[in-house]
Order: structure tokens, then C-alpha cells, then sequence
């Protein structure tokens, strides 16, 4: 829980988005403690107040190497909040991103088509009404026109 913990705030204190999985995110917050901590700890000794500052520090390094490293990407400037093109979970991410694209296109047309359905109906249903004289021509071709106009 601490390496998720550590590791998400590191990635948090970079500009931009670094998707990747728990696991990783876990890896670098646990490794970024150890490396961070061990620092401190040959630097002062048992006891500071030191070790957390440096663990996240040296988790935060991590997220930037990372990013340069695995990802190719800079740590600033307007590349750097582009979303990334390779880094480990991306094509796994883009898979689960278009499945949900291709689920939310497939319910749109669903509800296009619904609604379409719908007006007909509406349609046919004042055709009987004009049909059986409860309305005029000019009253069915104006409802018809409002109709047509929400499709």
C-alpha cells in the first residue's frame, strides 16, 4: 500500500499523463522508498525526518526516467502533456479505450435508430387521427414537420 501510495503521488507531482499499471505504479513508489531512503539513511543516519522526503523524491525520479526512458517523452513543455505512444499498458489501454469507443458508437446508433422508429410511430399515430377527422391536413403537416425536426 505504501509503494501504491508513494508511487501514485509521484506521479501526480509530474505535468501530464503517465498511464501505466498498478503494479508499476506500485514498483516505482516501493523502489523510489528504498533508493530515496537508502540515501537519506547514508547521508544522516537512523531517525531523520529525511527518509520520507527523499522516498518520494526518489520515487518522483523514477516516474521521470520512465517517461524519458521507456516512454521518449520530455518532462516539460507541450509534448509532455501529450498522451504517450509506447510505455507498458499503452496498447492495452488503447484496446480497452476502443472497445469502449465501439460500445458507446454502438448505443448511440441504437438510440438514433429508436428515436427514429419513435417518430414514425408518432407519425403513423396522427395519420389515423387525420384518417378518422380528428385533424386537419394543416395540423398533421405541421406536427409531421415538428417531428421530422428532432431527427
Amino acid at each position: 500500500m505504501f509503494g501504491f501510495l508513494t508511487g501514485g503521488l509521484a506521479r501526480l507531482a509530474v505535468p501530464g499523463p503517465d498511464p501505466m499499471p498498478i503494479w508499476l505504479t506500485m514498483a516505482i513508489g516501493l523502489a523510489g522508498s528504498a533508493g530515496g531512503g537508502g540515501i537519506a539513511l547514508a547521508l544522516w543516519g537512523r531517525g531523520t525526518q529525511a527518509i520520507g522526503l527523499f522516498s518520494f523524491i526518489g520515487s518522483i525520479l523514477l516516474v521521470l526516467a520512465y517517461r524519458r526512458f521507456v516512454q521518449k517523452r520530455p518532462f516539460t513543455g507541450p509534448d509532455a502533456l501529450k498522451f504517450p505512444d509506447r510505455g507498458i499498458g499503452i496498447a492495452k489501454f488503447r484496446e480497452r479505450r476502443q472497445k469502449l469507443e465501439d460500445t458507446l458508437r454502438q448505443h448511440q446508433h441504437a438510440t438514433q435508430t429508436q428515436a427514429h422508429d419513435d417518430v414514425m410511430e408518432q407519425i403513423r399515430k396522427l395519420g389515423e387521427l387525420r384518417d378518422q377527422g380528428i385533424l386537419t391536413d394543416e395540423e398533421f403537416q405541421a406536427k409531421k414537420a415538428e417531428l421530422l425536426a428532432r431527427l
